[in-house]
């Protein structure tokens, strides 16, 4: 017999054709047929849409594994992102609230009257002026500073196996950074006021001025070329660079300000602010850092809707799937009813030991570990693989033949 196939949501299934009061039919020719077969027919379709509900319920539930990684990762980036905006905006509240001073002869008497002769964070602006001798580059004449640092980086090519192109690489392969002691004056004359600057390598931001600077390209023989090309990595040659910070540049200095006996010094702060050491004034200063804050604002805005977008995406198809299994629930309820309804009719007694998937042949196999007797032995062995129990749907680990007497 030909039967109407049944989807997981019930689209081919109605009451009035499942339980045969009124309408078509549940399979072709069983009209002119008598009661018992159109019982049959009715307990069949009710079976198998039995099975049907089950097995939708069983392929619904938990988020996928993509889905979850998707939903950790959106969570991690926006973690990240705003603890680097919280960071970022904590340097800009601490450069609004600096004090900025003036190198002047009342600097002197501030700090005397500040507690612990000291100011924890400071603005000062001032000029450079070596303190002993100054440093002579190396390979400019009459040019002198108190910093100087000489780099040797190497650009080379690099072959992506992934991408195969090649991608520009640099490395550095050599640096020294040569200081000696300097102080910030005024501007103009000030009485002789100067502030002396402590560990200026410690500085986040530097300003050292690019005076030198030559490209040393490399020269390959045949065999060298040869012998990139099979290691992967193809010489470009060294750039040589010298960098200094020259006596008379103007710097504004932000650290922590404080009177040593007789000298006052910019040292790095000790409240985990960041110490400054920059050619840019303050306002442009201050502004670059609110530019910084408001761009990875606009990052971690972004990156917390994305978040939000697939947690939403996520709770609504969990929804969806809670009430759609409520719904094969309530379904299986009432096609379980509906067959014991029928079994309880007449002619009952005969399907009930009939075979649940063909209802034609006896039940004569014992399914092993669960125990449940419901299959003839032909349906057991065109029970797909691997072999599940058609009542619990556990994994069949071996069968045992049953003889009726």
């Amino acid at each position: 017999m030909a039967f109407m196939p049944l989807t997981p949501r019930g689209a081919g299934i109605r009451p009035h054709s499942v339980w045969g009061t009124r309408g078509a039919p549940p399979c072709p020719g069983l009209a002119d047929r008598p009661s018992p077969w159109r019982r049959r027919a009715d307990v069949i379709t009710a079976r198998r849409a039995v099975a049907v509900v089950t097995a939708a319920m069983e392929g619904g539930g938990r988020p996928s594994a993509a889905q979850a990684v998707l939903l950790t990762a959106s969570t991690a980036l926006t973690a990240l992102l705003y603890s680097v905006y919280r960071q970022k905006a904590r340097v800009a509240s601490g450069l609004e609230g600096a004090r900025k001073v003036r190198l002047d002869g009342d600097l002197r008497a501030l700090l005397l009257e500040a507690p612990g002769r000291c100011v924890p964070y400071a603005v000062i602006e001032g000029v450079v002026r070596s303190v002993k001798d100054t440093l002579s580059s190396q390979f400019v004449e009459n040019c002198k500073g108190v910093v100087q640092r000489l780099t040797l980086r190497e650009h080379k090519m690099v072959w992506n196996r992934t991408t195969h192109l090649w991608n520009d690489y640099e490395k550095i392969i050599h640096q020294r950074t040569n200081t000696t002691p300097f102080d910030l004056v005024p501007t103009e004359d000030g009485g002789g006021v100067t502030v002396r600057v402590m560990k200026p390598l410690e500085a986040s931001e530097l300003s050292l001025e690019t005076v030198y600077e030559k490209f040393h390209p490399s020269v390959q023989s045949f065999t060298d070329v040869l012998g990139h090309y099979i290691s992967g990595e193809r010489s470009k040659g060294i750039q040589e660079t010298e960098q200094m910070l020259k006596v008379g540049t103007a710097l504004t200095g932000m650290g922590e300000l404080v009177l040593d006996n007789a000298t006052i010094k910019l040292q790095p702060p000790k409240q985990g602010m960041p110490y400054y050491l920059s050619s840019l004034d303050f306002e442009s200063l201050l502004h670059k850092q609110e530019s910084g804050v408001r761009f990875w604002k606009i990052l971690t805005v972004v990156s917390g809707f994305a978040t939000c977008a697939v947690l939403f995406f996520l709770l609504r198809k969990q929804y969806r799937q809670l009430r759609e299994r409520q719904r094969l629930r309530q379904m299986q309820e009432e096609f379980r009813q509906a067959q014991e309804r029928l079994m309880n009719t007449e002619g009952g007694e005969t399907l009930k030991n009939a075979c649940v998937v063909c209802l034609s042949n006896t039940k004569s196999c014992v399914f092993l570990e669960c125990g449940h007797i419901c299959s003839c032995h032909e349906c057991y062995l065109a029970l797909p693989k691997p072999k599940k129990c058609p009542i619990c749907r556990q994994g069949i680990t071996r069968v045992v033949p049953l003889y009726n007497s």
